[in-house]
């Protein structure tokens, strides 16, 4: 297929709602700035994108909910290995690269010992006692 732009696509459509990683790209005309961020945010996908701004790129970018994002720079994020790689709701879950792509392969476990009676018994129906003196660790 040859690269696509599609105008004036109806928002319900499948190319503006679903996620093609075809070579067609939808272009919609807006209001302004916030309609543009809204009608991004509606569907249920979100990979990566890329916004174009001199003054409040980075504004919109923040906006825009997504997995990564690129601030005039065509998806340069996939260029730095060291930044997490990956897209949040339909578009999957999980990252690769940097330090939360290695977070990716453990999980955090919490372990607590009781090495002393507790001040306040939670867990007891007995009248509570005196302080124990013992320190947490």
């Amino acid at each position: 297929m040859q690269p696509t732009i599609l105008v004036d696509v109806p928002e319900d459509s499948p190319a503006v709602q679903e996620e093609t990683f075809g070579p067609t790209m939808t272009v919609a005309k807006v209001r302004d700035m916030d309609e543009a961020v809204e009608l991004t945010n509606a569907t249920a996908y979100g990979l990566g994108n890329t916004v174009f701004g001199r003054r409040h790129g980075m504004a919109v970018a923040e906006r825009v909910r997504s997995g990564m994002a690129a601030v005039n720079g065509v998806i340069s994020f996939a260029g730095i290995p060291a930044l997490p790689f990956g897209g949040v709701g339909g578009s999957g879950f999980g990252r690769i690269h940097g330090p939360d792509g290695l977070k990716e392969f453990t999980f955090a476990k919490a372990i607590a010992r009781q090495r002393c009676r507790p001040m306040l018994a939670l867990t007891t129906f007995d009248p509570p006692r005196g302080p124990t003196g013992c320190s947490l660790g």
